[in-house]
């Protein structure tokens, strides 16, 4: 029951998390990542598939074969370097770039050797100068975007926004294209589809994010009470369950794909595109919160108005203190009750000698006074029992 009461405060955004006040952490965290990803684009390399480097591609159905017998049959018929995949219900075997004849040995020995109709067996020859085209349209589309991008958010909000997003695509793509070479899954324009919905889905969620922190920062004037930190987190906790129901409800779909479709129904040519979005999106909301907007706040906190909000507000709360610890001293020093009784020195026999002294210090002479007659006690009961008296 108390986990499910902060699930509810957390979902009604009453409860507030300090993700600016930590940029140390989550930076440190997408440090890691990064490092494990370059890692894995250095060492590893992308797999990139026949679109892109040229090849020739064999597909046939699967009436039962081994990988190894499919391998066995197409190298037999000449080729050098045979990818064999499984697309559902069918072979995809690439290989490297082959001329025609090779191609018609290959196919006749893929028939012989696995007893599959010759006709049934298509084939596809792609030339490398085509996926270097490829390669360079798709690197100048990446590019135009990011322009694109850029000029956008510097119109519609201000450029240290644009260039909190556009680090924060960077560390997306980075971190997506790494874990995609480690899983050595190829590469093909499916992928390329991938990684621009992720781009475009990571910048929705940073847009929504900096436009809350835009409206909640906007009245911030010398006198007010917190922060361009304090007001740019409270922007980000409110619309930080939004943020993840929208993540959630998008990773679910694409995780079905990518799980499932690919293990129990054999969706083969999906698993590039699904494995993109998948990392792409989990990624993207981790940068858009914890990236994105961190770096957007230190940025912001370097403008002088900023810097002189948390100067007065460190002033008004020192000025604070300092009265605080005056007040403290000062209810400690008069502490003694003014009406304390104070004892009264021992008596002596009347006299004169007794009831003056002469003080020698002061020059003053105090004189003692003793009553005599009887002393007026408060009468006892009610006003009418001291009146019938």
């Amino acid at each position: 029951m108390a986990f499910r009461a902060v699930l509810a405060r957390v979902y009604r955004g009453e409860v507030s998390a300090d993700i600016v006040g930590k940029p140390k952490l989550w930076y440190s965290i997408s440090g890691l990542l990064l490092v494990f990803s370059i890692a894995g684009l250095l060492f590893q390399g992308l797999n990139l598939g026949v679109e892109f480097k040229g090849g020739s591609v064999f597909t046939f159905g699967n009436s039962g074969q081994s990988i190894e017998q499919v391998r066995g049959a197409v190298t037999g018929g000449g080729a050098h370097q045979a990818i064999v995949q499984q697309a559902g219900g069918d072979w995809r075997v690439t290989t490297e770039s082959l001329p025609s004849q090779k191609v018609t040995e290959v196919k006749e020995n893929i028939a012989k050797e696995l007893n599959v109709p010759a006709d049934k067996v298509s084939t596809q020859v792609v030339g490398a100068s085509w996926g270097g085209e490829i390669s360079n349209k798709a690197w100048q589309a990446l590019i135009v975007f990011m322009i694109l991008i850029i000029a956008y958010l510097s119109v519609a909000f201000e450029w240290r926004m644009a260039l909190a997003a556009i680090v924060a695509l960077v560390h997306d793509l980075v971190i997506t294209a790494g874990i995609y070479a480690w899983s050595g899954f190829e590469v093909t324009p499916a992928t390329l589809l991938g990684f621009l919905t992720i781009l475009g889905y990571s910048l929705y969620d940073a847009v929504v994010v900096f436009d809350m922190i835009k409206e909640v920062t906007k009245p911030l004037t010398p006198t007010s009470k917190i922060t361009y930190s304090e007001a740019a987190n409270q922007a980000l906790s409110s619309t930080l369950v939004r943020s993840l129901n929208t993540s959630l409800v998008a990773i679910l779909p694409v995780a079905a794909i990518l799980f499932i479709g690919t293990t129990l129904f054999g969706a083969g040519t999906l698993k590039d595109l699904s494995l993109s979005l998948f990392v792409g999106m989990i990624v993207g909301t981790y940068s858009s919160i914890c990236v994105a907007t961190p770096l957007l706040v230190q940025l912001k906190e370097r403008e002088p108005k900023y810097v002189q909000l948390r100067q007065n507000i460190a002033r008004r709360e020192a000025s604070g203190k300092r009265q605080g610890r005056l007040a403290k001293a000062t209810g400690a020093g008069e502490g003694t009750e003014p009406d304390a009784p104070v004892a009264e020195p021992a008596t002596t026999p009347a006299g004169p000698a007794a009831d003056e002294r002469d003080d020698a210090a002061s020059g003053v002479t105090v004189r003692k006074v003793v009553q005599t007659g009887p002393r007026q006690q408060p009468k006892r009961g009610t006003r009418t029992q001291r009146r019938g008296k």
